[in-house]
C-alpha cells in the first residue's frame, strides 16, 4: 500500500490554513501532518516533519514564504533529509514576481490562493512526482524576467552528451517523458536515464530545476 503524500500547510491566516487543511485531508493519498503561521515556524517543522509538500504563502510576518524557500533549500539542509521536500507557494497575484523568486530558490511552483480544491489536488499530486504546477509558457514568463542578464553556460553543462543536451532542452520547454520520447526516438525509460544523468551532472534537484537552470544561462535562445 503506497504512504500517503504528507503535506505542511503555511499561512499566517489561521481561516484560511484551516479551510485547506479541510480538501486535503479529504483527498485519497494524502494528509495534512502540521501548519505553521510565518516562515520561521514553517523551517522548524519541515526539519521535525519531513513532510513531502509544502505549500507556502509569500506574504507571511517574520519570515516570508521567499526566505522560507531559500532556507529550506540550503545545500546542507537539503544533505540531512532523507528524501525531498516540494515547495508550492501561494499568492494572490497572477504571475507574482516574487513567486518567480521562490522558484528560483527551489519552489516547485506557484498556485493563486482562489484555486480550486481540484486544482488543490493535482497540484500536489504533480510536485510529488517533481514537476512544475504552472504551465511552462507561464514559467518561462516568470524566469525571462528574473534573469534579465544571461551568466555564462557552466562546464557541467558542456559535459552532456549530445541527446542528453536534447532532452535538457525538451524538459525545459516543459514536454513530458511521453513527447520527449517521440521526439528523440527513444523509450520513455531510456529518457527517464537521460533525465537522471542531466540531473547528476548538474547537480540539480529535479524537472522544475532543469527549466530554472536553462533560463539562467539563456539555453534556450541558443538555436
Amino acid at each position: 500500500m503506497t504512504a500517503d503524500i504528507r503535506v505542511l500547510l503555511v499561512d499566517d491566516q489561521e481561516l484560511f490554513r484551516e479551510g485547506v487543511r479541510v480538501i486535503v485531508d479529504a483527498q485519497d493519498g494524502m494528509t495534512v501532518v502540521g501548519s505553521a503561521g510565518d516562515g520561521l515556524e514553517a523551517v522548524r517543522l519541515v526539519d521535525e516533519l519531513a513532510p513531502d509538500v509544502v505549500l507556502m504563502d509569500i506574504r507571511m510576518p517574520d519570515m516570508d514564504g521567499v526566505e522560507a524557500t531559500r532556507q529550506l533549500f540550503l545545500p546542507d539542509r537539503v544533505a540531512r533529509r532523507e528524501r525531498p521536500v516540494r515547495v508550492v507557494v501561494l499568492t494572490t497575484f497572477n504571475l507574482d514576481d516574487r513567486a518567480a523568486t521562490a522558484i528560483r530558490y527551489g519552489a516547485s511552483g506557484f498556485l493563486l490562493k482562489d484555486t480550486t480544491p481540484l486544482q488543490l489536488r493535482d497540484a500536489i499530486r504533480t510536485v510529488y512526482a517533481g514537476n512544475a504546477v504552472l504551465a511552462p509558457q507561464d514559467l518561462a514568463t516568470l524566469l525571462d524576467g528574473q534573469f534579465r542578464s544571461r551568466s555564462s553556460v557552466p562546464a557541467a553543462y558542456q559535459s552532456l552528451t549530445d541527446k542528453e543536451r536534447e532532452v535538457f532542452t525538451a524538459v525545459a520547454r516543459g514536454l513530458s517523458n511521453t513527447e520527449i520520447a517521440g521526439l528523440v526516438f527513444a523509450s520513455e525509460s531510456t529518457v527517464k536515464t537521460h533525465v537522471g544523468a542531466i540531473l547528476r551532472k548538474l547537480t540539480l534537484r529535479d524537472r522544475v530545476q532543469i527549466v530554472v537552470f536553462a533560463h539562467e544561462h539563456g539555453l534556450l535562445d541558443q538555436p
